[in-house]
């Protein structure tokens, strides 16, 4: 392990000072990774903590918990434990069971960075684990990236020191140090991808080629070089990008597939969308760009919706359902729009338009004028003049279609007068008589 520490050391992956989390499941490589970074904490210059899951899918989870407690215990070392429940976000987003584990695990590890309580997270990773992993990816036609296993260091909180580390010199350190550790029984029920992957197909490539799993390793480093390079020579800076949302000029899809493909990565990975994406997936959105409607939308795994959109092809999570048949009063103040959005109306004193505000003459809002979402009939009087089917406007105005249900239309009966966020009708306008003057925003969740 002196390689390890040195590796560690060489490559700085730990700054001076910090915490460092790591998750442990019990199993001899977590629990081997807890002990070698606890023995070393000095000469790191780190603070160590346990971070053990439960992930309320097995009956042994609660022993293993206890398990590692006591060890955290008896070696003075700090111990965060949580409770999560994988099955029933598995039945709520469609997954299987180990991607909800997978999905609940790390939203512990955020939460924990988040609030300051971890600078770091180790993973216990190692030889085998790489392989496996690089062998799986190609297996489900990843291109390059997947080939490229995983990184040592990701997202600079996310480490994975012993991913070089052959398994039998870490279940050697692992019995020197006398270090106690269990089973999980779920291991060999080889009807899980991996663990199929694990016991019957590496140790049957281990018969023929007894180094499989170093030169598995080692054409990912290769697939990994050979990536950065490419990605070296493309340019992303017109997508646009926020917590929510990624949004792809439609100009970029005349590239090569080399290129848009690894844009296309990047944008899943602003999403936090790493896993149960493959090369069909990424064709999809490619034919999507080059031949779809506007407006055309297309479902793919994680909940992640992908538009076309006048210009742009729009990368998101999957929103919330609409909320039918509910309406507002109008009034001064705020209103709470559902789980969408905020829709402010205030007085002004002066016709003078603030930024990303309608500016609207207040008396010439009828008495049962309602917000609420856009309806079947729904048609608006222009701003200028004009009557137009309320569709028509939208897309006159190029509002794409997956915000249309999410946007409060002030209406009476059928007739809008103003679509928030927008534009008002011909009939709130403001003009030399106005009296009373209103402005009305719309905050959306980040969705435009």
């Amino acid at each position: 392990m002196e390689k390890i520490l040195d590796f560690i050391i060489e490559n700085k992956f730990f700054s001076s000072g910090s915490v460092v989390g790591v998750g442990v499941s019990g199993g001899s490589d977590s629990m081997a990774l807890l002990h070698f970074l606890n023995a070393n904490k000095f000469k790191l210059d780190i603070d160590v903590v346990a971070i053990n899951v439960i992930h309320g899918t097995r009956e042994a989870d609660e022993a293993e918990a206890i398990f590692v407690e006591d060890y955290c215990r008896e070696n003075r070392i700090r111990f965060y434990k949580f409770r999560v429940e994988a099955g029933i976000l598995a039945k709520q987003k469609g997954m299987g069971l180990e991607e909800a584990c997978r999905e609940t695990r790390y939203g512990v590890f955020e939460s924990l960075k988040k609030r300051g309580l971890v600078d770091y997270v180790c993973l216990a990773h190692h030889q085998r684990d790489q392989a496996e992993t690089i062998l799986m990816h190609i297996l489900r036609g990843s291109g390059i990236k997947g080939a490229s296993g995983m990184e040592y260091v990701r997202d600079n909180f996310y480490v994975r020191p012993l991913l070089d580390m052959p398994k039998d010199e870490l279940m050697r350190y692992v019995y020197e140090n006398d270090i106690q550790y269990l089973e999980d029984e779920t291991n060999s029920d080889n009807t899980i991808t991996r663990n199929m992957i694990r016991n019957v197909v590496m140790p049957e490539l281990r018969k023929v080629w007894q180094n499989v799993d170093a030169t598995l390793c080692n054409f990912g480093k290769t697939c990994k070089e050979d990536d950065q390079v490419i990605r070296s020579m493309i340019n992303f800076d017109a997508v646009l990008y926020n917590d929510d949302m990624v949004k792809v000029p439609l100009t970029y899809f005349v590239y090569g597939n080399s290129h848009i493909f690894r844009l296309l990565d990047d944008c899943l990975a602003k999403l936090g969308v790493i896993q149960n994406f493959e090369r069909k997936h990424l064709i999809m959105i490619l034919d999507l760009a080059k031949s779809g409607e506007n407006g055309a939308k297309i479902n793919l795994p994680n909940n992640v919706d992908v538009y076309k959109e006048y210009e742009y092809i729009t990368i998101t999570h999957k929103k919330p359902k609409v909320e039918l048949n509910v309406e507002w009063d109008f009034k001064i103040g705020t209103i709470k729009f559902g789980d969408y959005g905020k829709l402010s109306v205030k007085r002004a004193k002066s016709p003078e338009l603030q930024a990303g505000f309608l500016l609207v003459d207040l008396d010439q809002i009828p008495n049962g004028a309602v917000w609420r979402v856009r309806k079947e009939g729904d048609y608006i009087e222009k701003f200028g003049g004009g009557s137009r089917k309320l569709k028509s406007y939208l897309n006159d105005k190029k509002v794409p279609a997956r915000i249309r249900d999410y946007l409060p239309v002030l209406a009476l009966g059928n007739e809008v007068l103003a679509v928030a966020g927008v534009d008002i009708s011909e009939h709130l306008k403001v003009t030399e008589s106005t009296k009373n003057f209103g402005l009305i925003k719309y905050d959306m969740q980040n969705w435009v």
